[in-house]
């Protein structure tokens, strides 16, 4: 079968349901860590200190990371666009987004409550991906590319999700601030106290 192009409601919708899932995250994930933190210490108590601090986040870390992985969604819906989907690079970002929709499904089934990204990921990230998925099909674009293909595309996102977070927190660390008030006291020692004159070598103090 002869490949046909896409629709551009195809391939740029999956920024769109992008848009709607990490607006969800948006509004809910920094509040979330933070309130989930102890429970999931409690159930997992394996799990390193430093893990759980990794794990809470500022709404400005978030939001940075969200606008990050937002700059790759755009990237890969406008390849998708440009090459009326037979783009390599969107086909696999859409099978790793339908995947990423499944993970936050199995979160909550695994936290037994909320998770963020989880009231969108049933009612948009998997209805579209399936019907973007068979709207390649129908147009002769093939998405699953052999085993190998498969398995990149299902964690694409999660790597890349892991790897705009650690850069938003980087990002964000407040260095100059923190390297400040580590320097602060150690410039209080080598400066005068007010009211003392320092005394030079052979002449005496006033």
């Amino acid at each position: 079968m002869a490949e046909t192009a896409v629709s551009r409601t195809v391939t740029w919708g999956l920024f769109a349901a992008w848009v709607a899932n990490d607006l969800e995250e948006l509004v809910t994930m920094a509040r979330w860590a933070r309130s989930a933190r102890p429970r999931l210490q409690e159930r997992f108590p394996a799990v390193p200190e430093r893990i759980w601090e990794r794990m809470e986040l500022s709404q400005r870390d978030a939001a940075v990371a969200i606008g990050l992985m937002g700059g790759l969604m755009a990237a890969a819906s406008a390849d998708g666009a440009r090459t009326g989907g037979r783009s390599p690079f969107f086909r696999s970002v859409l099978v790793g987004f339908g995947w990423h929709g499944a993970v936050h499904m199995a979160q909550t089934l695994a936290y037994r409550g909320y998770t963020p990204g989880v009231l969108t990921a049933p009612t948009v990230v998997v209805p579209y991906s399936v019907w973007a998925v068979r709207k390649l099909k129908e147009a002769g674009i093939r998405t699953d590319g052999g085993g190998r293909a498969a398995a990149t595309s299902a964690v694409l996102l999660p790597a890349a999700v892991i790897g705009v977070h650690a850069l938003a927190h980087r990002i964000n660390r407040p260095r100059g601030r923190d390297g400040a008030r580590r320097r602060a006291p150690l410039l209080r020692g080598r400066l005068p106290r007010p009211g003392r004159v320092r005394e030079e070598p052979g002449r005496p103090g006033a």
